[in-house]
């Protein structure tokens, strides 16, 4: 007989997303690292949700106790953060690899990678990862205040760009003395 899938209610507070208190949360998080967990309860970021909304690990309700479907919640998730789509497509094609994906606005970047195999708190992250669009310009003085960050907190600069299909490719970007 096969096993009931377990899947774990979450609510939106504010702009973040909050599990029930259970014990299949805190393993999900014990597991995989996904959010913080505090007062028990995993504290997810929009993206973390959006994720494991599409992995069928989560359902997020309204404040009727009924659930909100995928393109509800990225509508509301748009309006907290405009560049969702971009951030979300890198998130998950890392998560999809294997890396555990973590917020580093602390660092003044998007996310924090750790290699496969560590989780936060083992080792330290190996990259500071931005999410940009194709489309997108950057002028240099955006480029190099994004490596000084990633060489000023010791980690390796990469960037995820993201083309109209939904598509990444990864640049990582050393710095160098001549």
């Amino acid at each position: 007989m096969a096993k009931k899938k377990e899947i774990i209610n979450a609510t939106f507070h504010n702009n973040v997303v909050v599990s029930e208190d259970s014990d299949i949360a805190r393993e999900l998080y014990n597991q995989s690292r996904f959010g913080d967990v505090h007062n028990n309860r995993v504290e997810l970021s929009l993206i973390e949700a959006m994720y494991l909304i599409e992995k069928e690990k989560i359902v997020v309700l309204d404040g009727r106790k009924k659930p909100i479907d995928t393109e509800k919640f990225l509508k509301r998730a748009k309006t907290v953060e405009k560049n969702i789509w971009t951030r979300y497509k890198v998130f998950k094609n890392m998560r999809d690899r294997g890396y555990i994906v973590k917020t580093a606005l602390k660092f003044g970047a998007d996310f924090r990678v750790y290699d496969r195999g560590i989780k936060p708190g083992e080792d330290h992250a190996k990259w500071v990862l931005y999410p940009v669009h194709e489309s997108e310009v950057n002028t240099w003085y955006e480029f190099a205040a994004k490596n000084r960050v990633a060489h000023s907190t010791k980690k390796r600069l990469l960037i995820g760009i993201v083309d109209s299909e939904g598509d990444v490719t990864y640049y990582e970007i050393k710095w160098t003395r001549p």
